[in-house]
This record gives structure tokens, sequence and C-alpha cells, in this order.
């Protein structure tokens, strides 16, 4: 199969291409392969929202264009989430909706690379999400990158500014938890982040994909600490986007918001208000960029999302409790692979052991990214390598999210028969 698709090198396969192999191996031998790398959701939709959107759809909602800025309901309630969980304030002109963080993180790349001449080049704080890097690359701006793995703590800010003295540099981008080391930047690596934006005059896009999913602190409880943390409270330079697709697994409905910080939603800048009859950031983000992209973000699923932002904020939609279940399965995970010969690659978190979540990333001894993927295939085990994500460290990354519960007892007799085949 391997052959027959023309992959040469397993360290340069995409999510897609891994993805291909496993199934179609899976199809043709009639042995179930133990998927690990699709980021997928693997629970039920909130029924908050899938109640919600279907009340919207039988009122007749379809037939209406949804107005480019948002459903003025979400808007609104995407500001009180953000108050709720960040405790941070951006008013809900600010919250703009949008296909999906992927869309979102699109509009925000065009807008952000167009803000100044002399800033051409998108900066990420790798690892992270390997479609961004093809987003940039599809509309022709520049990109550089850094793995964080040997920055971390007081090292992160001098690491930043290497890059930003060099004036080129129009936004920082990173996940917070993080995809897919699962690291958690804190409060001191956020501030040395938005001080610099500040300094350096960039924008920071703050992906929120895994919203309040480092399950080792009780981020569940509206308007009281701790709050998930964020560069929101340490710069005015920042967008931050937050998915329904994880937090609420509503991801086959693309529903997403991007919630610009007030004052950089009124920003004016030369370079797009001569482009755009005079427009400040916001309005460019939402009237030229999301509106020329898709004319607005689905109608129906608005209402689904204004309904889960809400009732998240009252108190009476726990989402964090349905979520739990994939730190539970990390914690399975590894327990198998470290008892047979592999290692934690992003192992702690500045001092800490690295949170139990969505994401976790395995090595194992004498073996490349490359050569351990192949590897893994003839075991029916399906995981993407570290490299594709911007990381430097060898080994792989493990999603937990279809994993079923008696495939725990498969991998542990695979991965058996694998350490035998494989001795250190």
């Amino acid at each position: 199969m391997i052959a027959r698709l023309g992959i040469t090198d397993f360290a340069k396969a995409t999510i897609r291409e891994v993805k291909q192999v496993a199934a179609t191996a899976e199809k043709e031998s009639g042995v179930q392969f133990i998927k690990m790398e699709m980021g997928i959701p693997g629970l039920p939709a909130s029924q908050v929202g899938v109640d919600a959107q279907i009340a919207a759809l039988q009122k007749g909602i379809a037939h209406s264009y949804p107005d480019i800025q948002g459903l003025p309901e979400l808007k609104q309630q995407a500001s009180r989430f953000v108050k709720a969980f960040i405790n941070a304030d951006i008013s809900p002109e600010g919250c703009v909706p949008v296909c999906g963080s992927m869309q979102g993180t699109f509009a925000a790349f065009l807008t952000c690379s167009q803000t100044d001449p002399a800033k051409d080049t998108v900066l990420f704080i790798d690892p992270g999400f390997p479609v961004q890097k093809m987003q940039l690359q599809v509309m022709g701006v520049r990109y550089e990158t850094f793995d964080v793995y040997d920055y971390r703590g007081e090292r992160l800010g001098p690491k930043l500014e290497s890059y930003l003295s060099k004036g080129n540099i129009c936004a920082i981008v990173y996940s917070n938890p993080n995809n897919p080391a699962w690291i958690c930047l804190t409060d001191d690596e956020l501030r040395s982040i938005g001080q610099l934006a500040t300094r350096y005059d960039c924008i920071v896009m703050e992906d929120l994909a895994y919203f309040a999913m480092d399950f080792r602190k009780d981020l569940s409880q509206p308007f009281q600490p701790p709050y998930q943390p964020s560069v929101a409270h340490y710069t005015d330079n920042y967008i931050l986007l937050i998915s329904g697709s994880k937090a609420f697994s509503y991801a086959g409905e693309r529903i997403g918001v991007a919630c610009i910080g007030d004052k950089l939603f009124h920003r004016h800048y030369d370079a797009l208000a001569q482009r755009y009859e005079g427009l400040p950031f916001g309005l460019v983000y939402s009237t030229r960029m999301l509106y020329a992209l898709s004319s607005g973000t689905s109608h129906s699923a608005q209402y689904a999302m204004a309904a889960m932002m809400a009732a998240a904020s009252d108190g009476t939609y726990r989402f964090r409790d349905d979520i739990r279940i994939y730190g539970e399965r990390a914690r399975r995970l590894k327990d198998i692979f470290l008892r047979h010969n592999f290692h934690i690659v992003y192992d702690h978190d500045l001092g800490q052991p690295i949170a139990d979540g969505f994401y976790f990333t395995i090595g194992y001894p004498g073996m490349t990214s490359g050569e351990l993927a192949r590897e893994l295939m003839y075991y029916g085990v399906s995981a993407i390598c570290l490299i594709t994500t911007g990381s430097q460290q060898e080994g792989l990354r493990v999603c937990t999210s279809f994993i079923e519960d008696h495939q725990y007892d498969q991998l542990d007799e695979r991965m058996r028969l694998f350490a035998e085949n494989n001795p250190r």
C-alpha cells in the first residue's frame, strides 16, 4: 500500500496520506487499525448546540444570508464567554463568526500580512498545526518558525526578540494548549509574548482550538479563577481564535469565533486604509476578507454556537465534563507506550509533567520519526511525524480522539510485539 501511494519518506507524509494508508490497508486486510493520526473529535456533538440549530432551521433561518458581522446574539455571547473563561474584555463588535478556526486564521493571515509592506513574514512558535503553514503557502506569504522545545520560560522572550528585531514580522502564531505537544504556555511566557508584540508592533494570533483543556486545572467555573491563560492580558494587538470543534465537539458545522481586541479592531493602518477605502483593521477582516471568502458563516450554526457559549457562561452546560475523557485516554495510552520502551518526547511543562489531553508525543530509541511512523503501520497503528508540525524532535503525534475501549488491549499486545521485534 505504501509503495502504491508513492510515499518514499514517511517523515514528510501528510495527515491525509497517513489516513489513506491506514484506511485502505484496514479495508483490504480486514484488520482494525488503531488510528491516531487525525485530530477529529471522537465524542457526540453538544446537544445544546444541536437543539438550538434545529430550532433555528425549523424557524426558516436557512433561507436568509447571515450578516457578515455575525449574528448579534452570538457576538454578545462570545464576548461574555471570553469574560467568563479568560477574564478578558472584548466588545461584541470584535467577536466575528468564522467557518471554523481554519477560516479564521486564513482571514487573519491575509489581513495581518497587508498591514505594513515592510512586515511580510509570519512567525510560528512551533510545533503547531501543519495546515496553517499550507495556508500561507497558498497565499504566498512568508513565514519563519522555531521549535519551543528548548525555549520555555525565561528563554522564550530572547528567542522571540531575535526574530522580531529584524522588523519583518507581522504576526506571531501559537496554539495553547499546544497541538501536538500539549504544552501550555504560562502567564509569564504569555506576558513576554504580549510585551514584545507591543514593542515591535506585530499581532498575536492565539489559537485556542483546545479551549480550557489543560485538565490539571479546574478551568470550568465561569467568572471564577483560574482562567484560561491568554495573551489578551498583556497586549492590545491580538486575535483570539475560539473553535466549536473540540470544546463543543461541533466540528462538522464549521463554526468558530475570531475575537479581535478592541484597540486592534478600530486601529487604522495606512496600508490597509489605502487598499480598503479607509477601513480599520476589524472591518477589513470582516467586510473584505471574510466576505470575499464565504459571504459569512453558516447561519444556523451561529445559533448553535451562541447557545453553547451562553449555556457555558451560565454554568448550565459544563462542556469540560464532556471532554475530560480525552485526558483519561491519554493517560492510559501513555502507560501502554511507556511500558513497551517508548518515551514521551515533549514530556514536561516547565517542571510539571505534561498534561493529559487531546494529543501527546512519542518516540522510540534509535528510530527517526519517519522510520517509526512507517514501522508502526505494520502493527496496525497510524500517527503523523512531528517534523510535519514544525518540531525539530524525532517522534510522532498521537491523537486520543478515536480510541475505543477495546483497543487498549489491542495496542498493548501490538506494542509488546513491536518492542520484541525492535529491541533497544
